[in-house]
């Protein structure tokens, strides 16, 4: 169903061709050349529309404490309008027979609750579009995950902060381990930890050629890039 590259986009196919992060046309450029993801990242405004954007600020704005009509005023730099879920999904789905679309919530940085609710309306909205065969979340609030686990005990989840061995993982049903480099260098057995437990594996954010071979050579599942082009290039 899905492209057999481990290749993973951070926050799109950006940098080569000088998109925007976490835009339509990164997104797009992602599908283009058949990796097997693209990730993106969610947060939701003050007036709870959910968009696509990594730092808690887009331009000098607080996202959870600014309205979408406030924040698409400035448009990113391709002339994008800040993009909301909704326009994202359906622009992953359209024309893509390959790519998964990796969907990071971020924890709100203003409660818990919050983070819970922004998981419940992405995990709506998914369904909704009929998305749900495409989508993996992944979040570095385990609680985000478990919450989505809750809502649907089928959904594929990855878990990003690194604090957890495999077997906690596993006993929890968060199916992937996706976590820095420096983690697995840190604790190399968890790897083969996590082969044992049936545990996804995946390293953020991998851009230099000599680390993608040796995550290669650990015979990782998905390998998440700022570089996709080179990582297509080595599995080829």
């Amino acid at each position: 169903m899905f492209a057999p590259n481990p290749a993973v986009a951070h926050r799109g196919a950006f940098k080569k061709n000088g998109f925007p992060e976490n835009s339509i046309a990164a997104l797009r450029e992602a599908i283009r050349l058949r990796c097997t993801g693209s990730e993106f990242d969610v947060r939701m405004t003050a007036d709870d529309s959910l968009v696509i954007n990594h730092d808690p600020r887009y331009q000098t704005r607080e996202i959870e404490k600014t309205t979408y009509g406030e924040l698409i005023k400035v448009k990113l730099s391709n002339g994008e309008i800040l993009p909301t879920l909704r326009e994202f999904l359906t622009a992953g789905m359209q024309n893509n027979p390959q790519t998964r679309l990796v969907v990071e919530i971020k924890p709100s940085d203003i409660s818990k609750e919050r983070g819970q609710l922004v998981a419940e309306r992405v995990v709506k909205l998914v369904e909704e579009l009929k998305a749900v065969q495409k989508v993996v979340y992944i979040s570095f609030d385990y609680d985000i995950l478990k919450k989505i686990l809750q809502l649907d005990r089928k959904a594929s989840t990855q878990y990003l902060n690194g604090d957890h061995p495999p077997e906690q993982l596993k006993a929890d049903g968060i199916q992937g381990a996706d976590y820095n480099i420096s983690v697995f260098k840190k604790n190399p057995d968890w790897i083969a930890r996590a082969q044992k437990n049936h545990i996804i594996l995946n390293a953020w954010t991998v851009n230099e050629e000599a680390d993608m071979k040796w995550f290669l050579s650990q015979k990782f599942d998905f390998i998440t890039t700022n570089e996709p082009e080179l990582l297509l290039s080595i599995t080829k």
